[in-house]
């Protein structure tokens, strides 16, 4: 089940200002190595959660260690990896220089297991991150009611007026900073 919440924003790339409604996924937890390694064991039995885990760090390693080398990797059902390399440009080719490429940046197709996805998933309407932390700082602090535009960042409104906050777009981002 995917937790989503619903947002306004104005599109970046778009001539038309109005701000449009959008989702934004929750996530629900964030999986360790070793919680995603005991869940494959649990799954499949065979292995421990020490072999499973030992695998995908050693996949890991090598991973790395051959796309450092030029090459592609392709994962069967998983996908493939590879990288680009983003770099600052120079007056000409002649004084193009390693020292240009700034960074190495990874780069995934997915592979069949992660396609048509939207057929598989279901979806889960929940209040934005901002609305959960003012909702449960009102309720500890004993309060009744939620000023829900001043806890989005957006203009504060006195009830029944009629009024409503704006937000920033970012008011789903969770207490580590990340969306979701």
């Amino acid at each position: 089940m995917i937790d989503y919440s619903v947002y306004m924003m104005t599109p970046t790339f778009s001539r038309d200002e109005t701000p449009k409604a959008y989702a934004k996924n929750q996530v629900s937890e964030i999986w360790t190595l070793e919680k995603f390694a005991k869940h494959i064991a649990d799954h499949n039995g065979v292995y421990s959660r020490g072999t499973v885990k030992g695998v995908i760090s050693d996949m890991c390693e090598c991973l790395v260690e051959q796309l450092l080398n030029g090459n592609k990797i392709q994962l069967g059902e998983l996908g493939t990896f590879g990288i680009s390399i983003s770099s600052e440009g120079a007056e000409s080719i002649d004084k193009f220089t390693a020292k240009n490429i700034k960074a190495v940046n990874i780069l995934f197709d997915p592979g069949k297991d992660f396609e048509n996805m939207i057929d598989r998933a279901d979806f889960n309407p929940v209040a934005s991150r901002a609305a959960q932390i003012a909702t449960l700082k009102a309720e500890k602090a004993g309060e009744s009611t939620v000023d829900l535009a001043a806890a989005k960042g957006g203009s504060t409104t006195t009830p029944g007026t009629g009024g409503s906050g704006t937000g920033t777009g970012n008011e789903d981002t969770g207490s580590d900073g990340s969306f979701g």
